[in-house]
């Protein structure tokens, strides 16, 4: 795993799995004898209707199938 320019990494898929971790997740790094960790934050969750259900799809349909059955409805 390399690190940006930004000093970002990506989190593997299998990790964002295991911890829950969705977008909007807010996350924290703990140092605990000189090895770091990541956790999911206690923040409140995101407000809304729509944000909770954020990054949880598991349809396989491309965006135009999932508009054209919406627009045929």
């Amino acid at each position: 795993m390399k690190v940006t320019t930004k000093g970002q990494v990506t989190i593997p898929q299998n990790v964002r799995e295991t911890l829950g971790i969705t977008p909007q997740t807010d996350i924290q790094f703990v140092e605990d004898n000189g090895k770091f960790y990541i956790i999911k934050s206690d923040a409140p969750e995101t407000k809304g209707k729509i944000n909770k259900f954020r990054g949880i799809a598991t349809a396989k349909m491309t965006t135009d199938e999932i508009l054209s059955l919406t627009r045929n409805a």
